[in-house]
């Protein structure tokens, strides 16, 4: 049972771990090159400044990539924590500076799936883990023991553990994370060149697509050198989709019925794929795992009853999964159902009924 953890590194990750561990009532202790940046953390409930002194149960590493390797020999010597683990995006051991590539049986290497496009510990946040996908990559050489330590961990976290080989893992992050960052930060640098009119027409669409591009730059600096082979394998995928479009958009300037029909065609059919992808991450970011439970709420036959209602509903967006108006009974016509992981689905449907609207219960 894990009841002392070191944390070496205080920024978003490393201080929401911290967070989550002492509100489960796990003796955490903090250690930065930066004391500052360890006080803030302390400050903010995620436990005390200085090393330990004593041996403590489980040692989270949250230091950039290339310092695994230096920071993990660091501790070890000194005989900080009886398990390791590490927070770093990449898993390749040379990448980490792992000598030789060498893995010691006392270390599991861990990338928890959440993030944020602010950096520091002003930024962590208790519940930044709760039901996100936590990788774990040991190796032959780890006890049970050492793993079922870092398992504790991310279940105090609340995370959901997901094992994997680390090129594995390499690759799978290249595609939904890595590269994701370089086109936000592709396109955010080309709109730090527009005319400043032009930005101003910006909307959600905008700062959707560019919002994760605010990241530490030295940070993914360093995350895009330790994983670049896998990211430059997915960018050569979507430079040849990209070319693709470019075609077909100089097609449809082009006077040939037949060649602007195709070039509509494919743009077509890219959007439609573009659609169902983007429906697929929606799911997955609201499921998580576990099952949905619908929540129907009558519209009451006023005018702007369906915004107002719509307008609470926005602020669980984050957890639903699916948001649609159907055919009902009610004086209106018409009831919106919402879809949501049952936490959500409670937490919204007693929302909805303090506020006065009438939740249907299934016949």
């Amino acid at each position: 049972m894990i009841r002392t953890t070191a944390i070496v590194g205080t920024g978003l990750i490393g201080t929401s771990v911290g967070l989550a561990l002492t509100s489960r009532g796990v003796d955490v202790h903090l250690i930065d090159t930066d004391e500052r940046t360890a006080r803030v953390a302390a400050a903010l409930g995620a436990g005390t400044v200085g090393a330990p002194s004593q041996q403590v149960d489980i040692a989270v590493l949250a230091v950039p990539p290339q310092r695994i390797g230096e920071v993990l020999a660091e501790q070890r010597a000194r005989g900080l924590a009886r398990a390791y683990t590490d927070v770093a995006s990449v898993k390749d051991p040379a990448s980490l500076g792992l000598p030789s590539g060498h893995r010691p049986a006392d270390y599991v290497g861990g990338h928890p799936m959440a993030g944020g496009e602010r950096a520091g510990p002003l930024a962590a946040r208790r519940e930044l883990f709760e039901d996100r996908t936590w990788v774990l990559t040991p190796s032959p050489d780890n006890s049970q023991s050492v793993l079922n330590g870092v398992l504790e961990l991310v279940a105090l976290c609340k995370a959901v553990p997901v094992v994997m080989d680390s090129a594995e893992h390499d690759r799978a992050v290249a595609l939904v994370s890595h590269t994701p960052h370089l086109v936000s930060s592709l396109m955010a640098a080309c709109i730090q060149e527009a005319p400043r009119e032009a930005v101003r027409l910006g909307g959600m669409g905008l700062r959707d697509i560019t919002r994760i591009a605010g990241g530490d730059p030295q940070l993914w600096t360093e995350i895009l050198r330790a994983n670049a082979s896998a990211v430059a394998e997915v960018l050569g995928d979507l430079a040849k989709q990209l070319d693709s479009v470019l075609s077909a958009l100089h097609d449809l300037a082009l006077d040939d019925p037949q060649g602007r029909q195709r070039a509509l065609s494919g743009l077509e059919d890219l959007l439609y794929r573009g659609q169902t992808g983007a429906s697929a991450v929606r799911g997955r970011a609201a499921n998580r795992g576990t099952r949905a439970e619908t929540v129907s709420v009558a519209v009451a036959d006023r005018p702007g009853e369906l915004r107002r209602l719509l307008s609470v509903v926005d602020e669980f967006e984050r957890h639903t999964t699916s948001v649609s108006v159907v055919q009902s009974t009610e004086p209106s016509g018409l009831q919106l159902q919402i879809s949501a992981p049952p936490l959500a689905a409670g937490l919204l449907g007693a929302r909805l009924e303090k506020e006065g609207w009438n939740i249907l219960v299934p016949a």
